[in-house]
């Protein structure tokens, strides 16, 4: 094994068979750790928002942040049981991409998958940059060094989630729990100080910087909505459970909604109780800490896990995002590559690129939270609107039994998220949203280019009106002096162009086709026997989905069998109109002569199909 192998090996593990799939999949337990860690975590920073919001218009409207996390929670309640209502209609995933394209149409889809995908960014650059800035609070000395630790946990996070979803979610188990254990002993020890009147009797004197409006209210209530990103995870994330997986999915939901809910009204309740006042350099959170825990041992293990907790929720984006671009790879309107599992079972290829996608982000604004802040929510809040409205159609079209009691829990769920969706654009537009609302039509452009390429590609290297043709059975020569081996991926044009160069120059040729697990086997055979039967083709089975060592593995044992002759290995492939649009293929040709130089195979030879 060579250097590079032999790395990847001690980072990533061995790599996997795909029959392992089904092992890779998370008990409910894991699944609520590694799908919902941003939602869990948002109690940590959510009750802080609505407060930034309400202290410039004094102390007395400090109250009113409970009010609206009550609000708050009667949207969390709708939307998780709107979304239990799609995982049960879409029982192999049904996330806002697939439901609005396939009930509402193409573009509705497609806006609903780019927000989504701009949202799942974001979440990873917030999460990452508010968890660095509760180290670099509490440690001022690693300020200056603000980016590169957002960078390096990006990195170690990536690292993780590469290594495959059962092994994160083994990762990630402890500090969530330990999170979510440490935030109710929290709101239980406050609950019981306050029964014991040990609690501050009022707010300090605040001056008054801005009047009391709706505007006002909706505005705080806007920030406080951050706490329903991630909530649709789960529904994204239905193939990563065990089966049965669509119950075991709408189960953890519901534990995710009632354990979210608890949490974030009950830290709400006690700022309220303890009369908290957001300020410079200390969380609410850390406040409550100080006013109920005092400044022991348990206060610091508070800290530690609400950082952990931060930091892992960008997890929640890196166990979707990538089946998010599964999902429009499959379909045409992303590189192919995005659709590729890797060596330890995940969408590989989707995970680096949504860390290099943060990165850039984190390195644009700094690693600061407020600068990233006003473009969150509203991407989650639009695909949220999509997906519901979505399923109102679909109860709508198939009127299943109970579909009015479905079609009205969707339908509410989709004004609700409507209106919130146009609160945070209204209140947020000028402080950064702006930005999210014209990214995603640039980010819908972008999906449509690649499909009309992928559907030219398709077009040009159709076989389809090529007449059957005749080939009279090859002779094999006493003497072999020119055989031929010929790498078939698919059937095509440009497979066609090259076969028939090969029977140019070979007086023996056979055809090698890898299997990875998506070839319709008959199908090909079929197209072969009509169009090339005058040449055997091999299909080899590849169970760790490798395309390259199989290939190279036969053609060394094709030229042991042929010694003295020169084998000429013969590759098709299409060049693309532009340069740029080759990075939308996978550069199999490339990878395979570099192996098959290595191997020191003499003769290689490429058959170009101009598109």
């Amino acid at each position: 094994m060579s250097f590079y192998p032999q790395i990847k090996q001690f980072l990533l593990g061995k790599t996997l068979p795909t029959s392992a799939h089904a092992e890779e999949r998370l008990s409910n337990a894991a699944a609520l750790a590694v799908l919902s860690s941003d939602a869990l975590s948002s109690v940590a920073y959510a009750t802080e928002e609505i407060l930034l919001v309400l202290v410039v218009a004094g102390s007395s409207t400090l109250g009113l942040s409970l009010p609206i996390a009550v609000a708050i929670i009667i949207l969390l309640a709708i939307v998780v049981l709107s979304y239990r209502q799609t995982i049960r209609a879409y029982p192999k995933g049904g996330g806002s991409y697939i439901v609005a394209r396939e009930n509402l149409g193409l573009y509705p889809g497609l806006v609903a998958g780019g927000s989504l995908m701009i949202d799942y960014i974001l979440t990873v650059t917030v999460s990452i940059s508010a968890g660095t800035a509760a180290l670099t609070s509490a440690f001022p000395v690693l300020q200056p060094f603000t980016v590169s630790l957002c960078l390096i946990f990006i990195a170690l996070l990536t690292l993780a989630n590469l290594r495959g979803v059962k092994e994160s979610g083994n990762i990630f188990m402890i500090p969530t729990y330990a999170f979510l254990a440490s935030i109710f002993v929290l709101i239980v020890l406050g609950l019981f100080k306050q029964a014991t009147g040990q609690v501050v009797t009022e707010y300090p004197s605040i001056p008054v910087k801005e009047g009391l409006s709706l505007f006002f209210i909706l505005r705080a209530f806007s920030a406080g909505c951050t706490a329903l990103t991630g909530v649709e995870a789960i529904s994204d994330g239905v193939l990563a459970f065990k089966e049965p997986e669509w119950k075991n999915a709408r189960l953890t939901l519901l534990y995710l909604g009632i354990i979210l809910g608890i949490m974030f009204v009950g830290i709400t309740y006690l700022s309220n109780v303890y009369h908290i006042v957001p300020e410079e350099g200390q969380t609410v959170v850390s406040q409550l800490g100080h006013e109920i825990l005092g400044n022991g041992p348990f206060y610091f293990f508070v800290q530690v896990v609400t950082l952990l907790i931060l930091l892992l929720a960008a997890n929640t984006s890196f166990a979707d995002f990538p089946r998010l671009c599964y999902f429009l790879a499959r379909d045409g309107f992303l590189p192919r590559q995005l659709a590729l599992l890797g060596d330890r079972l995940v969408y590989s290829n989707g995970i680096i690129l949504l860390s290099i996608c943060a990165a850039i982000l984190v390195i644009i604004f700094k690693g600061s939270v407020n600068a990233v802040i006003p473009l969150y929510a509203v991407g989650v809040f639009t695909s949220f609107t999509l997906s519901q409205a979505g399923m109102v159609r679909r109860w709508f079209h198939e009127r299943t039994s109970g579909w009015q009691a479905s079609a009205l829990m969707n339908g509410l769920g989709a004004i609700a998220t409507a209106v919130v969706l146009g609160v945070i654009i209204s209140t947020k537009f000028l402080g950064g949203a702006w930005l999210v609302v014209v990214a995603i039509p640039v980010v819908v452009w972008i999906f449509i280019a690649i499909h009309r390429h992928y559907q030219y590609v398709a077009q040009r290297l159709s076989i389809e009106g090529l007449p059957p043709r005749s080939y009279t059975p090859r002779v094999k020569p006493e003497v072999i002096t020119h055989p031929a081996v010929v790498v078939v991926g698919q059937l095509n044009r440009g497979t066609v162009e090259a076969l028939d160069y090969a029977r140019t120059i070979a007086d023996e040729i056979v055809a090698v086709h890898v299997d990875i697990g998506s070839t319709e086997g008959e199908k090909l055979k079929e197209q072969w026997r009509q169009l090339e039967a005058d040449i055997p083709l091999v299909i080899i089975e590849s169970p760790y989905r490798s395309v390259i060592n199989p290939i190279v593995e036969f053609v060394s044992q094709f030229e042991e069998r042929h010694r003295g002759t020169y084998t000429t290995i013969v590759i098709p492939a299409f060049v693309t109109r532009n340069w740029w649009e080759s990075f939308l293929h996978n550069q199999t040709t490339l990878f395979l002569k570099t192996a098959l130089r290595a191997k020191k195979s003499r003769v290689v030879s490429t058959v170009r199909y101009y598109l």
